[in-house]
């Protein structure tokens, strides 16, 4: 496939077609590389929770890990439900 490069500002971009990216997994970012002499864009993948299995024990061993708003059901009777 041939596609023509295009003047934005004083740069030059490229429009990657809706199927290819759709069947590259691409959404909203790229990691941007070149290796001989090529261009290479790989689709950062986005991990919503990584990193907080680590964090939340780093917490836990700092003591750390306090409640900031009062738990409501300490107070209430399950059995009232």
């Amino acid at each position: 496939m041939n596609i023509k490069v295009v003047r934005i500002g004083n740069s030059r971009g490229i429009r990657i077609p809706r199927k290819i990216l759709d069947r590259c997994n691409i959404e909203e970012q790229v990691e941007l590389s070149v290796k001989s002499g090529n261009i290479i864009l790989t689709p950062i993948r986005q991990e919503p929770r990584k990193g907080w299995e680590l964090a939340a024990r780093k917490m836990a061993e700092d003591s750390n890990d306090e409640l900031l708003i009062p738990d409501v059901f300490d107070e209430e009777d399950p059995l009232e439900w």
